[in-house]
């Protein structure tokens, strides 16, 4: 018997879903301890984050098809803001479950 198809990036909800965060560049502040919890309402998506350096996140955006393009702002735990812009692309795996590739700045 195959194993059944994944569906597509473009089909798939993110609504709901929770991430963590697997690498990191240098600089970056977000890691395995921050989670992402998303919402989705057809192509608006948002999300609040938290954990590690951390201490509350946001970000708010636009779905096109498998990729998510959005604005974040958040407060790490050195009382320091940042905000930036950052594109994602949506990756299913064979399991099912969901990954996401992202550009931040």
């Amino acid at each position: 018997m195959s194993a059944p198809i994944p569906p597509e990036p473009e089909t798939i909800s993110i609504d709901g879903k929770v991430f963590a965060g697997v690498e990191n560049s240098a600089s970056g502040q977000v890691g395995a301890a921050t989670q992402f919890r998303y919402h989705q309402d057809d192509d608006v998506i948002w999300a609040e984050y938290s954990g590690g350096a951390i201490v509350r996140g946001y970000l708010v955006g636009i779905r096109t098809g498998g990729k998510l393009d959005f604005r974040y702002s958040h407060l790490n735990t050195d009382r320091q803001t940042a905000n930036g812009v950052c594109e994602t692309r949506i990756e299913v795996l064979e399991d099912g479950r969901v990954r996401f590739h992202e550009a931040w700045a």
